[in-house]
């Protein structure tokens, strides 16, 4: 006992120590240190998992912009063949029409000749019947059928001269 120590003391000490070390080991700190870790890869798990959520947001983001960029195209090329098919009815109905007023004008002149000659032919006959009247008064005798044909035909090439 050079230094003042006891060992059965120290011993009993130590052993009382041991068993507290023991039953706190068993019971506070294992528990702790258990929670601690799974707290720490729970941690880890969230991190790593906020990162792929970061990622996939910018592929998505990347994704809809091209759908959006690609949309844009489609209706600009919709709209061009819009405007493009619009010119094409709408040349095809001025073509129509031109057609149909071209058919229109051509009956109407088709029309007015016909018209024409059938006015020229009653003239030629009007004219016929008054030759043979004027003549048949201003000469005083009545005309037989035979001298009024033969007038009316002379007066006939006459108006076609």
């Amino acid at each position: 006992m050079g230094l003042g120590l006891d060992w059965r003391e120290l011993l009993t000490q130590l052993i009382s120590f041991s068993c507290v070390f023991a039953v706190l080991w068993a019971f506070a700190y294992k528990p702790i240190f258990a929670m601690l870790q799974a707290r720490k890869e729970k941690i880890a798990e969230s991190l790593a998992n906020a990162e792929k959520i970061k990622t996939d947001v910018a592929r998505t983001e990347a994704e809809r912009q091209k759908i959006l960029a690609d949309a844009g195209e489609k209706a600009d090329k919709l709209i061009d063949e819009a405007r493009q098919a619009a010119a094409r009815v709408r040349e095809q109905e001025t073509q129509k029409a031109i057609a149909s007023a071209e058919q229109i004008v051509a009956k109407a002149r088709e029309a007015a000749a016909q018209e024409r000659l059938q006015m020229l032919g009653d003239l030629k006959r009007e004219v016929g019947r008054l030759v043979v009247k004027t003549t048949t008064t201003v000469t005083g005798k009545i005309l037989t059928p035979e001298d009024q044909n033969r007038l009316a035909q002379e007066t006939e090439k006459q108006l076609a001269a």
